[in-house]
């Protein structure tokens, strides 16, 4: 028998996480890295895990994630993203908690672009009289 794996993408910002759980010790290991090494800020690290203390799986499943694209915190979020899709692959009961904690909703916000004539995305240059 081929053993359980559960597969989901998560995105946030510009990151995006291929998430794969498997029954294990709870080992999380990102990009080839451990969770510790990855994730230097605890807040990042418990952003992470919070899908599995939700679901009270902590230390039932080994989580493997490939993220690219973006920043430590997106990629985080990212990151959190996947893993709540694939808990709720793994047992369909997790998705109305996992929604209410608001893990399930892809965070869409992104960074406005700049636009021409002006520095920034909403700052202008300077009006000057004369």
């Amino acid at each position: 028998m081929a053993e359980e794996l559960y597969h989901a993408v998560g995105k946030r910002k510009t990151s995006i996480a291929r998430v794969w759980l498997k029954p294990g010790t709870g080992t999380l290991t990102i990009n080839k890295r451990p969770e510790a090494e990855f994730l230097a800020r605890e807040s990042d690290r418990i952003m992470v895990r919070a899908p599995l203390k939700l679901a009270e799986l902590e230390g039932r499943f080994d989580v493997n994630v490939n993220v690219r694209g973006g920043g430590i915190s997106g990629q985080s979020g990212a990151i959190r993203h996947g893993i709540s899709k694939a808990l709720v692959l793994l047992d369909p009961e997790l998705r109305e908690p996992l929604k209410k904690a608001g893990f399930l909703t892809r965070d869409d916000r992104m960074k406005e672009r700049k636009k021409y004539g002006q520095p920034g995305a909403r700052k202008r240059f300077q009006y000057s009289k004369r």
